[in-house]
Parts: structure tokens; sequence; C-alpha cells
């Protein structure tokens, strides 16, 4: 074996690693959003929009969206179905009509109560525990995941979510 074939074989090995290493990662995200919805019967989107609306008391759907990184559509799609199950109110805004304000009720604020932390409040707890430097790094290697992943196409999101990505969730591809 010479030289650039034993680079080759160490770069394919540790390619490997990396996509094992992204798989349980994934896989991580996928048993917590399994295990809150059991626990609490809500999404991770769910949940974070509705800590959201609560620590703002009555908010506007397009500050949620903005406030936690999705986009205002699919922030209007998950407000309707947590305000058919009595989570939430939504009203519009007495200064401006086209203002669609949300605000969380009573039924919402004990689901809350009885919510334990997202995983990934967990994860910046331990992530801020880190020196700097190893933050540094770790951001800028998944920064540059990213970039290698070809992700253009999804919308930055600050929600762990997995599966089937929305066609809302997705940009249009331009042709230049």
């Amino acid at each position: 074996m010479n030289v650039t074939d034993a680079k080759q074989e160490l770069t394919h090995s540790i390619a490997d690693n990396v996509l094992i290493a992204l798989r349980k990662i994934i896989q991580s995200i996928d048993l917590n959003s399994r295990s809150l919805v059991k626990r609490v019967g809500l999404t991770g989107p769910q949940l974070v929009i509705l800590q959201e609306v609560a620590s703002t008391g009555e908010v506007s759907v397009g500050k949620v969206a903005k406030a936690i990184s999705l986009s205002q559509g699919t922030v209007t799609d998950i407000v309707e179905r947590m305000e058919k199950r009595g989570l939430v109110t939504r009203r519009r805004s007495d200064y401006d009509r086209r203002l669609v304000l949300v605000h969380v009720t009573e039924s919402g604020k004990q689901l809350l109560e009885k919510a334990t932390p997202l995983m990934e409040e967990s994860f910046v707890w331990k992530f801020n525990r880190l020196q700097d430097w190893e933050q540094a790094m770790i951001l800028s290697s998944l920064q540059r995941l990213v970039s290698i992943m070809d992700t253009k196409a999804i919308k930055d999101e600050s929600i762990l979510t997995t599966g089937f990505i929305e066609e809302s969730t997705v940009k249009p591809e331009t042709n230049k």
C-alpha cells in the first residue's frame, strides 16, 4: 500500500466516523422528541413556541417566529393546532388589525409546569461549561460540516427537529 492509498483509507475512516457521529446526534434528537411527546404531549417546536409565548405574555406570531428562528407560516400552523387543544388563544391587535397576538391559556401554563427541560437546555448547560476554545472549535466544525453538506436549501432553524422537511421550509432554488 502506497502513501496515497493509506491516506485515502484514513480519510474514508475519519469520514465514516464523522457520519456515524452525525447519525448518533440525529438519533439522540429523535429519541428526545419521542420522549417529549410521550411525557408532555407536545412536539419540540410546540414546546419551544409555548415557552416563548409564556415568557413574553402576549406576543405576535411574527415575533415568536423571529425569536425561535422558524418561518411565520410554520409558527402559525403550530399555534393553530395548539389553539385547538386549548393551550393558547389568538386575537387581532387593537392597534393593528393585521397583527395576530398569541397568549398562553391556563391549560398551557399547567402543561409548561409539567414539562421537563428540553434536550437543548441540557446541551446548553453542558456546552457553556466547556472552555471558550472548545466551544469555538465545535461551532467552527459544525459550520464547516453545514457548508460541506450543502444545506443552503434548508432555512436556518434553531429548533432541533428531524424527519421530513416540509416544502415551506425549503428555499426555492434559483437558476443562475
